[in-house]
C-alpha cells in the first residue's frame, strides 16, 4: 500500500507557503535529506519561540505569524556557509534558531522563512587554564556547557533562568544576562571573541583578546543582534574557577526606598556579591508568608556570596553593615534557599495554561528615575482592569542604577480584549521607561515585540543599524523585520512588525 498522506490540520487563513522544489534539492544535497524538516507538524512546531503574545494567539486559534517553509538543520560551518550561499543564489530567507527560548518574537518567521536550527553544532572545543577562557559552538545547550565547565572545576558565571532551555549562541544572539550579572556582567562582558557566517557566506573572526582599541567593536555588533548580521557559530567566553566558599544571606527592608537605598550603596562601596535581589511588596509578600521579621518590614533582600571564604565573608559584612544603615534586618534564609532550589524554573506556565495573559518585561533606569519609575508603571498596569497584577524586582544590580523585572498577569477575559489590554500594557510600560530616560531592555532583546519603540530608544541610531543591515544583506534574507529593521516585502503585520 502506498503510505499515507499526512494529515494537514491547517486553518485556510494561516499562510504556510512550502519551500519551492529547487530550494528543497539544494539543502538536502548540503545537509541530508534527514537534516531538513518541511512536515506540517515539524513546521508548526517551529512556528513561535516562548513569546507570551504568541502563545495568547494560539490559544486563541491563531497563528503567532506564519509557517516556516522548512527547517534545515547544519552539522558544521561548512554546512552553514553552504546554506546560505544557497540562500543567497536561491533568495530564500533565513532565521537562526537556538533553542527556541526568546522570549520577544525573535525567531517568528514573517514571511514563511527556513528556520535554520543551529543545535547540531554543539561541542565544547577547548578549555584555556592559563588564560581562563572556553570556546564553544553557538549550539551547545547552556545548561550542558555549564555542567561541562563544572566537571572541569569551571562556571561560565552566566547562569539565566533560562540555562536549560537555550545554547550558549542564544545567550549572545539576545544580549542576554545572568543572574550573577551584579557580579560577572552580561554576556557582552563575557564573551571576548567569536565567528560567524555573515549575510553573504563570508566566515567573521572576531579574535578572542583581553582589549582593543581598534575602531568600533565589531563583537558589539553581533552581540545582540538576534540573526539580523550573520549566524554566530563560535564564541570564546571568559571563565572563572567554581568557589571554594557560598553563603546566602536575607533581609527584611521597611521600605522599598530602603531597599533600593542599600543596593546602591552596595555596589558604589564596590561590593560585589554575585547575587543581589530586591522585591516589591507583592513579590515580597509571596516568597515571605510565616516570617515574623516582614510583618513590619515588608521588603525582601536576597543576597550571595561566593568566591575565596575571606572574599565572600568581607562582601558579607559590608552587606550586613550597609543593610543595618538602611534599618532592614537579617531573616531566616527560607527565601534564599527556596530561590536556590528554583532558581530555573519557570513561574508563567502555570498561570498560561489557566487562561490567563502573564507575561514580563524587562527595562533599565537609573537610581535617580526608579522609584517613580516602579511608581508609575505599578499604577499604569494595574488601572488597565480590577484584577491585573503588577509585581517586580531588581537582581541585575550596578554603580548607575539597575534592571526593573516586572510580572504582569491579565485574568481570564476574551480573547481580543485580552490582546488589546496586554498591548496596551506593554504600551505603557514602555512609554513610562523612555519619559524617565531608561532602556526599553535589560536582556530579553528586541525581536519584533519591541521594534514599535526602537526610533525612540535609538534615534539615529537606528538608521546607522539600517545602513549597516543593507550593505551586508543587500537582499534582506537573513532574520528581516527583527530588531527594529525593514520587513520583507508581504511579511505578515504582528505587533511591532517594522516597515
Amino acid at each position: 500500500m502506498p503510505p499515507a498522506a499526512e494529515e494537514n490540520p491547517l486553518q485556510p487563513r494561516w499562510r504556510a507557503d512550502p519551500l519551492q522544489a529547487s530550494a528543497s534539492a539544494a539543502l538536502r544535497a548540503i545537509v541530508g535529506a534527514e537534516n531538513l524538516l518541511d512536515s506540517v507538524a515539524d513546521r508548526f512546531a517551529y512556528a513561535r519561540d516562548r513569546l507570551p503574545w504568541g502563545l495568547f494567539q494560539l490559544r486563541g486559534g491563531e497563528l503567532p505569524a506564519t509557517l516556516p517553509a522548512a527547517i534545515v538543520l547544519p552539522g558544521s560551518g561548512d554546512e552553514l556557509i553552504g546554506i546560505v550561499e544557497a540562500a543567497n543564489r536561491l533568495r530564500i530567507r533565513l532565521i537562526p534558531f537556538g533553542a527556541g527560548s526568546g522570549v520577544l518574537g525573535g525567531t517568528l518567521p514573517l514571511s514563511c522563512e527556513v528556520i535554520v536550527d543551529m543545535k547540531r553544532i554543539n561541542r565544547l572545543l577547548h578549555i584555556d587554564e592559563i588564560d581562563g577562557t572556553a570556546r564553544v559552538q553557538a549550539g551547545m545547550n547552556g545548561g550542558q556547557f555549564e555542567a561541562a565547565l563544572n566537571a572541569r572545576g569551571y562556571t561560565a558565571n552566566h547562569l539565566p533562568q533560562s540555562i536549560h532551555m537555550s545554547t550558549v549562541g542564544g545567550w549572545a544572539a539576545c544580549r542576554g544576562a545572568g543572574q550573577a550579572s551584579s557580579r560577572y556582567g552580561k554576556i557582552e562582558d563575557i564573551v571576548i571573541g567569536l565567528e560567524a557566517v555573515l549575510p553573504d557566506g563570508r566566515l567573521l573572526h572576531v579574535r578572542p583578546v583581553a582589549r582593543r582599541a581598534v575602531g568600533p567593536s565589531i563583537k558589539d555588533l553581533m552581540i545582540g543582534s538576534e540573526g539580523v548580521f550573520g549566524f554566530i557559530t563560535e564564541l570564546t567566553l571568559r571563565i572563572g574557577r567554581l568557589p571554594e566558599y557560598e553563603a546566602g544571606a536575607v533581609y527584611a527592608f521597611p521600605s522599598l526606598q530602603s531597599g533600593m537605598d542599600a543596593m546602591r550603596t552596595i555596589v558604589q562601596r564596590e561590593g560585589r556579591p554575585s547575587v543581589m535581589r530586591l522585591y516589591d511588596e507583592p513579590e515580597s509578600r509571596a516568597r515571605t508568608e510565616g516570617i515574623e521579621e516582614f510583618g513590619e518590614r515588608p521588603i525582601l533582600g536576597i543576597f550571595k556570596f561566593s568566591g575565596p571564604k575571606g572574599l565572600a565573608l568581607a562582601e558579607a559584612a559590608l552587606v550586613h553593615e550597609i543593610c543595618l544603615a538602611q534599618n532592614a534586618v537579617a531573616t531566616d534564609d527560607g527565601p534564599y534557599r527556596h530561590w536556590e532550589e528554583t532558581r530555573y524554573q519557570s513561574y508563567s506556565i502555570k498561570w498560561q495554561t489557566a487562561g490567563y495573559c502573564m507575561d514580563t518585561v524587562e527595562v533599565t533606569g537609573s537610581w535617580r528615575a526608579l522609584p517613580e519609575m516602579h511608581a508609575r508603571m505599578q499604577q499604569a498596569v494595574r488601572s488597565l482592569h480590577p484584577e491585573a497584577h503588577f509585581g517586580a524586582h531588581w537582581s541585575h544590580i550596578y554603580p548607575e542604577g539597575a534592571c526593573q523585572y516586572m510580572t504582569l498577569r491579565l485574568p481570564p477575559m476574551g480573547h481580543a480584549h485580552a490582546m488589546r489590554l496586554h498591548r496596551e500594557a506593554w504600551r505603557r510600560i514602555e512609554s513610562i521607561c523612555l519619559e524617565l530616560g531608561g532602556s526599553i531592555a535589560h536582556h530579553h532583546g528586541v525581536g519584533v515585540f519591541r521594534n514599535e519603540w526602537l526610533r525612540a530608544e535609538l534615534g539615529a541610531g537606528l538608521d546607522m543599524l539600517q545602513i549597516l543591515k543593507d550593505g551586508i544583506d543587500p537582499h534582506n534574507l537573513l532574520n528581516p523585520g527583527k530588531v527594529g529593521l525593514r520587513a520583507a516585502p508581504g511579511a505578515l503585520e504582528v505587533p511591532g512588525t517594522a516597515r
